[in-house]
């Protein structure tokens, strides 16, 4: 399985980015292998809008199953749905950390956008 987590660097030490749709990176990591590709996100990172649906679209090409972020909205939560990626908000801490407690169970898929859309 493919988790994706939206991530402040390249690796697995980087920071979590709370942001989903402007994150800087995301880090797609095989849950079975321990394996993970950085992507840059740089074409939302300044988008006027749009940004949460683009980076939906851009993880459900990487062929995430889960997404890993600290926060998201309404938009993008809807684009990931329909896109059957479960969705994981409020995480902190490293890419590494956030990947084990999610498959540990410590974090879990919601079923709702935990911020307010712009």
């Amino acid at each position: 399985m493919t988790i994706v987590v939206s991530a402040s660097g390249k690796t697995l030490d980087a920071q979590v980015d709370p942001r989903f749709g402007r994150a800087a990176f995301f880090v797609a990591v095989d849950s079975e292998s321990g394996a993970f590709q950085a992507h840059e996100n740089t074409q939302n990172l300044n988008a006027a809008q749009g940004a949460g649906i683009q980076s939906a679209e851009t993880v459900s090409r990487l062929g995430a199953a889960v997404v890993i972020t600290g926060n998201c909205g309404p938009k993008a939560f809807r684009t990931l749905s329909a896109a059957g990626i479960k969705t994981v908000v409020g995480a902190e801490g490293t890419v590494g950390a956030a990947v084990e407690a999610f498959k540990s169970g410590l974090l879990a898929p919601t079923d709702a956008p935990n911020v307010e859309g712009h």
